[in-house]
């Protein structure tokens, strides 16, 4: 399909899929989600906000701990792990876009379950469905990600985004 770079040759491959290959896509899809989501339920969420992912022998956030400010990504797996143990407020005042994560994560495990069970071929279709519009894709993630960096940078440092926004409103 022109405008996609999925492989190098489209989409197609998914969209026409034999009903075995629907069942084994489904299958890794499924089993991969359900693992983040296994290991967000197995985890304790840090009180900091950040640092759950040490539990599993990662080493702390070099960005973090070089600099005092987090990366992009930090107090991702606190908000999975937050939200695994049904605690959805706190995960989104830690990580606004984290959340939004978990929530594509729950909809790859429901619809790799369904492909695994009844070759429904809902991954294909999402795939293509999403292939069409890589690029706003693309800008969505970033901008989400942007945004949920900055909420969580303000978190870390208040004074300084108090002083810009005195600065911005003059």
């Amino acid at each position: 399909m022109s405008g996609s770079s999925w492989g190098g040759g489209g989409i197609a491959p998914l969209r026409n899929a034999s009903p075995r290959h629907v069942r084994i896509t489904g299958t890794v899809v499924g089993l991969g989600a359900g693992t983040v989501l296994a290991l967000a339920r197995w985890l304790d969420p840090s009180p900091a906000g950040v640092g759950t992912h040490q539990q599993l022998g990662l080493a702390p956030c070099t960005l973090l701990t070089l600099t005092g400010w987090p990366c992009p990504m930090c107090g991702m797996t606190t908000t999975f792990a937050l939200m695994a143990h049904g605690r959805p407020t706190e995960a989104l005042w830690n990580q606004p876009f984290g959340v939004v994560l978990f929530g594509v994560t729950v909809g790859l495990a429901l619809a790799g379950a369904v492909d695994a069970s009844f070759r429904a071929g809902w991954i294909g279709r999402t795939v293509g469905m999403l292939a069409r519009h890589e690029h706003l894709l693309a800008t969505v993630f970033l901008v989400g990600l942007g945004m949920g960096w900055a909420w969580k940078a303000a978190r870390v440092h208040p004074e300084v985004f108090h002083l810009v926004g005195l600065a911005l409103l003059g």
